[in-house]
């Protein structure tokens, strides 16, 4: 009775089985024919038998095809009208990045969506552990007036990992531009912040965000209680919240978190354990790197996993953060807020900004930073080097050169088979 189902209306497969089976007996009469009258054959004949054969083997081909393509979207899904080799290609690819190392990235900003869009080529097993603490914009409006996590930075990393097609990926970042209460929202934003308020949890918004845009990898907010950032400065005085210390533009002693014992997401810490390589930054030094590494919990599994720990420096300086600070300094703010096992290695740029972008930059208070590679060296730090700036009229990393060079000195050091 089973065998009989394949002939219900509707499936779309008898039609083809029915095209082969015709394909298959032209094949048989053309080899037939030829077998019979094979010393006697005209050349008009052999032409005609060979356009049969031609136009048998294209049915038999065409109908397996199409045969094929069903059986492959009853078992894997989708709304595309792919070509069969391509949906093959997307499902090799799929199970090739599938076995890729275990990548964590730390961070937040566009630093660390940035360099997401180039790990997810390499590997899938990614997850983003990304900070909370953002006050302005968009996001410290939401946190505000909804009462919940800021969903920028998170917003950013989900687009990066992103395999839905371009349409949703720029609805996402859609910013209004006019509309009272909506301007300077982007759709994003208010998507993830509707959803938390549907499901009255912003970690399933999170996922159920990911799922809407298909992304590699998962997106895991650093903790699911509210935080605050506390700066301190030099001058001994003290300021609350991420956006009022970038502002006061002026030199920091420490950074710290209010409450300053709070947890981390499970997820996040679980997948710190299994992580084969850890990745902080790139990304602002104080705002979006330290405050994921000033929760305990993170800051514990990081010490205690076996992952090879690379800490990405930004190539130029940050106003209000960083200014006048060398590689070097980058490396010690660092393993002051945390400890010295927290990195193995650093990732540097060594290729030289041009003039004019020195020029633009240095009106903002931004200069290219010092690598006094040498001083990382002597404290028994690992260097990654390469030429990785893109050429888009900003100062920033290319994506997926910054992953491959980390990837091929993660092979170098023997950790991964050759990608």
């Amino acid at each position: 009775m089973q065998f009989f189902k394949w002939l219900y209306p509707g499936i779309g497969i008898k039609r083809w089985i029915t095209l082969c089976l015709v394909g298959l007996g032209l094949i048989a009469l053309v080899a037939l024919s030829a077998v019979k009258t094979l010393s006697k054959t005209s050349i008009l004949l052999a032409s005609l038998a060979m356009a049969v054969l031609i136009f048998g083997i294209f049915l038999v081909y065409t109908s397996i095809t199409n045969v094929v393509r069903i059986f492959v979207r009853a078992l894997m899904p989708t709304d595309r009208a792919d070509p069969l080799v391509d949906l093959v290609y997307q499902k090799r690819q799929s199970d090739f990045l599938s076995r890729g190392p275990r990548v964590v990235a730390v961070g937040g900003g566009t630093g660390l969506s940035a360099l997401l869009s180039g790990i997810k080529i390499f590997t899938s097993n990614i997850t983003a552990i990304v900070t909370v603490t953002d006050t302005g914009g968009s996001s410290g409006r939401l946190r505000s007036e909804m009462d919940m996590l800021p969903p920028g930075d998170i917003r950013n990393c989900l687009v990066a990992l992103a395999d839905a097609g371009p349409l949703i990926r720029d609805l996402f970042q859609y910013r209004f531009e006019v509309g009272e209460g909506l301007k300077g929202h982007s759709f994003g934003n208010l998507f993830i912040t509707a959803l938390s308020k549907v499901t009255g949890d912003f970690e399933k918004a999170v996922a159920e965000s990911s799922k809407v845009l298909a992304i590699r990898g998962r997106v895991i907010p650093s903790t699911l209680e509210k935080v605050t950032l506390i700066g301190e400065f030099m001058d001994g005085t003290s300021i609350e919240g991420e956006t009022n210390i970038t502002d006061a533009q002026k030199p920091l002693r420490n950074i710290r978190l209010k409450p300053d014992h709070c947890r981390a997401c499970p997820e996040a810490l679980d997948a710190i354990e299994n992580a084969d390589l850890v990745i902080l930054g790139p990304g602002s030094l104080y705002t979006s790197i330290l405050p994921n590494l000033l929760i305990r919990d993170i800051y514990d599994a990081i010490l205690k996993s076996d992952a090879y720990k690379i800490y990405v420096l930004n190539v130029m300086t940050q106003p209000g953060e960083t200014e006048g600070f060398s590689a070097w300094d980058h490396l010690r703010v660092l393993l002051e807020h945390t400890d010295p096992r927290i990195v193995d290695a650093c990732f540097v740029n060594t290729q030289n900004v041009p003039a004019e972008m020195i020029e633009k930059y240095a009106e903002k208070g931004a200069s290219s930073i010092v690598m006094d590679l040498g001083t990382i060296r002597e404290k028994g730090y690992e260097i990654i080097e390469g030429e990785i700036l893109n050429s888009d009229g900003q100062v920033r990393h290319d994506s997926e050169k910054l992953a491959r060079l980390i990837f091929d000195h993660y092979l170098k050091i023997g950790k991964i088979a050759k990608l």
